[in-house]
């Protein structure tokens, strides 16, 4: 059933082919058929208003050799040779207008046939014509002679007489000329409204017996094609599964392929090892060629024979299962090549396999895994002696920071406690007036205890800090060294901040500035010192400005067992403990800028 439709489809076709053909080739018929009637006709018409327009030179020469010949007879001066020169041309010029008009031109494109009028017309001016012309050249001859004066004279009637004749003819021929080409113009509107009444006439036979019939039998044929097109989409539908499955195929050939094209690497073995083919960068790798065609790839891989039979083993046994790994091979050169090597098994026939061997040089990368240990291993070393300097540096501060507290406590709280024990147990109850003397100073006494404890504790870890927060514990901090120290100390909270942060957080910023302002004042020698504190959504920043002396960070750097530069290392360590940053700006005789940055 099917095939007979798409035969049916084909006659179809033949046969709109042939019916559009002849439609076309009637109207292409029709078009050359009126061109060639309007252009005949065209030709016909091309000379008329050149001959008309020669008709009308004609008479304008004719009255001009007149007006000459006048001249000539009746005036006598000096340029009477150029006249009759002049003269002489015209007539040649009106002579050979007259001829070409009267007989037919082929350079000037006049026609040789006429109709009768104007033959008629052109046997009655002849005469005139004739008369003229000859009496005007016996004039021209008769002019040097006097004696012909009466000659001249009847020969100037002659011209006179003859022109009027001329001119009322010459008027008749133009008229004729005209009248027939207006003869052609009429004509030539029928013959193009007759074709136009022609091709409408093809058209609409056309339209009836060509392309209403066609119309039909399209309707029908794209009635047939529609129906078509919902059976090869219920087929399409039908066979997506079966595409889907095609195209998986063809994009895992494709991947395969790209991998096997863009793998600097590889070649395939036979299963006991011989060789089938190896890759061009592969074989330029391990000087293979084709002298070296009948080893293994073992033999060709390495010199070692150890790694060449660890090699061969593992062909043996992961032939059908397949192997990873990495592999250091010898070349003929002595060099050592660590190769990231894979063995795929691939299935050729149902009995015939062979292994594709897939390799990356990992050498560079081995080298520098060896590089990164052998640096981290030194890296290592670096860090756990800064370590242990660190940690002693911090034993060493701890123990003169307690050493220090139990002088202040001893020498200062410790004997004024000794004070006033001794100073309680001498006082005399019956005497009440050195009782009160004492008990005043007592009080004094007591009072300056009470500072000492406050002051110790403060070093210690000052009330502020925990109470209410960095802010006012920094306010605080530099008060008190400034009263201590002699210093001009000021704090400044630029962007009013007020938020408490994590306990650990605030005393590692707290002791980050006292050991700031602490490094300014004892190695710096300087008498301003200003802490700025500001903040944004995400970060907290204090800047440490002082007027000091300053230092070359470089050198600094280098000397890191230095006090000056383990107080930097300590800053460094303490501050990445918060996730923090600090930076240092140091000018040699300027001053010195130290700012924390801690996330918050």
């Amino acid at each position: 059933m099917k095939n007979s439709n798409q035969e049916e489809d084909k006659i179809t076709f033949k046969n709109l082919r042939r019916l559009y053909f002849f439609a076309l080739l009637t109207i292409a018929v029709t078009i050359i058929l009126s061109q060639v009637l309007v252009q005949y006709n065209l030709n016909q018409q091309l000379s008329d208003s050149k001959i008309i327009n020669f008709s009308g030179k004609q008479r304008m020469l004719s009255q001009k050799i007149v007006k000459e010949v006048l001249i000539l007879h009746y005036v006598s001066d000096s340029a009477t040779a150029k006249k009759k020169s002049h003269l002489k041309k015209v007539l040649s010029n009106w002579k050979d207008n007259h001829d070409a008009l009267e007989n037919g031109s082929d350079s000037l494109g006049f026609p040789h046939q006429k109709s009768e009028i104007l033959n008629q017309l052109y046997l009655e001016i002849e005469p005139s014509f004739s008369r003229i012309y000859t009496a005007s050249n016996i004039l021209i001859s008769n002019l040097n002679d006097k004696n012909k004066q009466v000659e001249n004279q009847k020969l100037v009637q002659v011209i006179l007489k003859n022109e009027g004749i001329f001119l009322s003819k010459m008027n008749q021929i133009v008229t004729q000329y005209d009248l027939e080409a207006h003869e052609k113009v009429t004509q030539q509107r029928k013959i193009e409204y007759w074709i136009f009444g022609f091709t409408l006439f093809v058209l609409l036979l056309e339209f009836f017996f060509i392309f209403k019939p066609t119309n039909k039998k399209i309707e029908k044929l794209i009635t047939r094609l529609l129906s078509s097109e919902k059976k090869a989409l219920k087929l399409a539908y039908d066979t997506e599964i079966i595409s889907e499955i095609k195209e998986n195929s063809v994009k895992e050939l494709k991947s395969l392929n790209y991998a096997m094209e863009n793998t600097l690497l590889y070649c395939r073995i036979a299963p006991d090892g011989s060789i089938i083919h190896i890759g061009e960068k592969f074989a330029k790798l391990l000087n293979y060629t084709k002298f070296s065609s009948n080893k293994k790839f073992s033999e060709v891989l390495t010199t070692d024979e150890k790694e060449q039979l660890n090699i061969d083993r593992i062909i043996f046994e992961k032939h059908r299962s397949g192997w990873q790994g990495e592999i250091k091979i010898v070349n003929k050169e002595n060099q050592t090549i660590w190769l990231d090597l894979s063995m795929v098994p691939v299935t050729i026939k149902k009995e015939e396999s062979e292994l594709l061997i897939i390799c990356f040089n990992i050498t560079e990368r081995k080298k520098a895994q060896r590089e990164v240990e052998r640096l981290n291993i030194e890296n290592s070393t670096e860090k756990i002696n800064q370590q242990k300097i660190i940690s002693s540096k911090i034993v060493e501060n701890q123990e003169n920071e307690q050493n220090r507290i139990a002088k202040e406590i001893h020498d200062g709280i410790g004997q004024m406690l000794t004070g006033l024990k001794f100073s309680l147990e001498s006082i005399n109850l019956d005497d009440k007036e050195k009782s009160s003397q004492k008990i005043e100073y007592l009080k004094k006494l007591s009072l300056d205890i009470i500072k000492g404890v406050r002051t110790a504790t403060f070093n210690l870890m000052p009330p502020e800090l925990s109470d209410h927060g960095i802010v006012s514990s920094l306010a605080k901090l530099t008060q008190e060294l400034s009263k201590l120290t002699g210093k001009e100390i000021l704090f400044y909270n630029k962007t009013d901040f007020k938020q408490r942060l994590d306990s650990l957080i605030e005393i590692n910023i707290y002791r980050l500035t006292q050991e700031a302002i602490n490094n300014a004042i004892k190695y710096a020698e300087s008498s301003h010192i200003i802490v700025q504190l500001s903040h944004s959504e995400t970060l907290l920043s204090i800047i440490v400005d002082d007027n000091g002396k300053g230092f070359d960070i470089n050198e600094v750097d280098k000397k890191r067992n230095s006090e000056s530069g383990m107080g930097l290392l300590f800053m460094k360590e303490r501050i990445q403990y918060i996730n923090g940053r600090v930076f240092f700006k140091s000018i040699p005789g300027e001053g010195t800028r130290i700012t924390f940055n801690i996330p918050i």
